[in-house]
């Protein structure tokens, strides 16, 4: 299941639409193997969907040059396989019971193979990103040690003294937003649209992508179960840092009220019990940090629009906006 294309030109969703078709045969194609358990573990996340969000931009901003150029479809695979190999490693470390509506991998078949799986699909992405050229390698693998440096640091939790927003944003940037400028990026690259749109494309990547899971910190608490399919307050069961808690944090630290200090301690406090959890959640949706982040999120959002302000109008430009909004006010 792919991700809802933005309202756009028909002509252009059309080309879009009948693209990702192209490249959802190509992911399949990619993740096939000779040997049958490397297979199955292969396909099960290609298989389970999903948004497709990072192929379908790659698509997009193609149009921004030829956007029926031939190395488009393996240049939207490859980020898209990156994606999913970050996946079946994310899984494992949060230890998540479910990925896109189906058990994770690692509880099918346990952890080792479960890394495994991710080292071969990114296998699987590095080959086809070979057949781009050594710019897309470079690019590919750049990339790939960002998002390394980003899951890493988010684990090893800021320095001493460092501020923990700051360091915050930076996972966020390295986690999510620099595959995201890739994606962008290579529709620029493959479609032949010129350095200036590849170099606009980076810098509207790089905002959008924090926006969007600044927007997840907001959607982890307000969220409604049954339509995002987890529970709300996951993240603050186990006490990964998000914005609402930092910026809660940040106050406290400043000599905030009783209330906040109080609220911190909740948050802070065994959550493994479904009520406590539950009390927690309705406590920090009522308080002003998650109205303070989603504001952060629409700030990111703004900076995102600004660059893309360095393109041509035109269709593929309206659609990227109206996309971006949907990145920021978005319900999962």
């Amino acid at each position: 299941m792919t991700t809802a294309l933005p309202p756009v030109e028909p002509a252009l969703a059309d080309a879009v639409t009948a693209r990702m078709a192209v490249v959802e045969q190509r992911l399949r194609d990619a993740v096939a193997h000779s040997d049958a358990l490397a297979g199955a573990t292969s396909r099960h996340l290609v298989d389970a969907g999903g948004k497709r969000l990072r192929p379908m931009l790659t698509l997009l901003c193609g149009h921004l040059g030829d956007g029926a150029a031939d190395q488009l479809v393996d240049a939207a695979a490859v980020v898209e396989l990156t994606h999913l190999a970050t996946l079946y490693h994310d899984d494992v470390m949060d230890a998540a019971p479910v990925r896109r509506g189906a058990p994770s991998a690692h509880e099918l078949w346990g952890n080792q193979i479960a890394v495994i799986t991710g080292d071969l699909v990114f296998a699987r992405a590095s080959a086809i990103a070979a057949g781009l050229g050594p710019e897309a390698i470079r690019i590919l693998a750049a990339t790939f040690e960002r998002l390394c440096l980003g899951q890493l640091h988010e684990v090893a939790g800021p320095d001493e003294g460092a501020d923990p927003v700051a360091h915050y944003l930076q996972v966020l940037a390295d986690k999510t937003a620099s595959l995201i400028a890739t994606s962008a990026r290579f529709g620029a690259m493959f479609s032949g649209a010129g350095p200036d749109v590849e170099a606009a494309l980076v810098a509207y990547g790089e905002a959008a992508g924090v926006a969007f899971q600044l927007a997840d910190d907001v959607i982890d608490l307000t969220s409604d179960a049954q339509v995002t399919g987890k529970t709300p307050g996951t993240d603050l069961r186990d006490h990964v840092p998000t914005m609402p808690v930092l910026l809660l944090r940040e106050r406290v630290a400043a000599g905030g009220t009783a209330a906040d200090a109080e609220l911190l301690a909740l948050l802070d406090s065994d959550l493994s019990d479904d009520a406590v959890l539950a009390g927690a959640v309705t406590a920090l949706r009522a308080h002003d940090v998650v109205a303070e982040t989603r504001a952060r999120a629409q700030a990111w959002e703004q900076r995102a629009i600004d660059a893309l302000g360095r393109l041509p109008e035109g269709p593929v430009r309206e659609a990227l906006e109206t996309f971006t909004h949907s990145l920021v006010d978005r319900s999962a």
